[in-house]
């Protein structure tokens, strides 16, 4: 974990919580060199906790051994090329050049940067694992804390507030990737992508954990380049995730709880991908969660 307490700072810091093949880099700059979330937020007044979740990034002693269903470790090179159209960055024209997304920024030195950001994970995931640690770190703040969370990032940040009280508010940038959280007797509706694989996933919990997220309020921002059924794969995959999403935020607020769901294009934020936090357009963004925070009294 890496932190940043800033003079005089607000009462509630901000726990930042990566996704899948990825590492507290997510948040630390963009792809060009760009300043990330974790000093923009500081220079905001927040204190700042940066985590890299077991076995990722800097945690990288695990105790168990890399297993054939570890997500990316099968094939180191998937990457490559997958990722880049799943994270909706950008696509290839027939002549297999790079044509990257409006808020991307362009040019060779830029996708390399990209690529070489990606980490297979040295361990099984294990989602769990990571709530119980993301859990006891929270519950070291004196009086809580508000998760910042990021594509598979975002059941970890569902989790978390159902094993403490002291998780205060989610902001969850494009969650996904692995289950969202419903009531067990109330499962939602599963949209299949075009490769089934890739659909978005939802798991049961017991109606007194869901309630849980009832009580505390919760903001969801997805990009652009989103559709159902697009032949792109990244764009129909997202479209699967952002149904999902949709369905989670309706059950949150159907049980008297604070769910907010924001798609940039419909309030005129276009041209973003799967990395939002690291475009052209983060300063934008992020003033985004920081009016979010202002709104619900979170800046105290």
């Amino acid at each position: 974990m890496e932190y940043q307490k800033p003079v005089k700072s607000k009462k509630l810091p901000l726990i930042f919580q990566h996704g899948g093949a990825q590492s507290k880099r997510t948040w630390e700059s963009g792809p060009d060199g760009r300043e990330g979330f974790n000093t923009m937020f500081v220079r905001a007044g927040y204190s700042v906790y940066l985590v890299d979740q077991p076995r990722s990034g800097e945690a990288n002693l695990s105790t168990e051994a890399v297993t054939p269903d570890t997500p990316w470790a099968t094939n180191p090179m998937y990457g490559d090329k997958t990722l880049y159209v799943l994270s909706r960055v950008g696509h290839y024209d027939e002549a297999g050049n790079l044509v990257p997304n409006a808020q991307f920024p362009a040019g060779e030195e830029n996708y390399q940067a990209f690529e070489q950001s990606w980490t297979i994970g040295f361990g099984p995931l294990n989602n769990d694992l990571n709530a119980d640690v993301l859990a006891k770190l929270v519950n070291k703040q004196q009086d809580g804390a508000v998760l910042v969370t990021h594509s598979m990032g975002g059941t970890i940040g569902w989790r978390t507030a159902i094993r403490t009280d002291k998780v205060k508010a989610i902001i969850a940038y494009e969650p996904g990737g692995t289950p969202f959280v419903f009531p067990e007797t109330e499962m939602p509706k599963t949209t299949e992508a075009r490769f089934k694989a890739l659909s978005a996933s939802a798991m049961g919990v017991p109606m007194e954990d869901f309630l849980k997220l009832t009580r505390i309020p919760i903001v969801l921002y997805y990009g652009d380049y989103i559709k159902i059924g697009s032949e792109n794969v990244g764009e129909d995959k997202w479209g699967t995730e952002f149904a999902m999403a949709k369905q989670f935020v309706e059950a949150i607020n159907r049980h008297g709880g604070d769910a907010t769901l924001v798609h940039l294009p419909d309030i005129g934020i276009k041209g973003n991908s799967h990395f939002l936090m690291q475009e052209k357009n983060n300063r934008e963004i992020l003033k985004l969660a920081l009016d979010w925070l202002h709104e619900k009294g979170l800046d105290k």
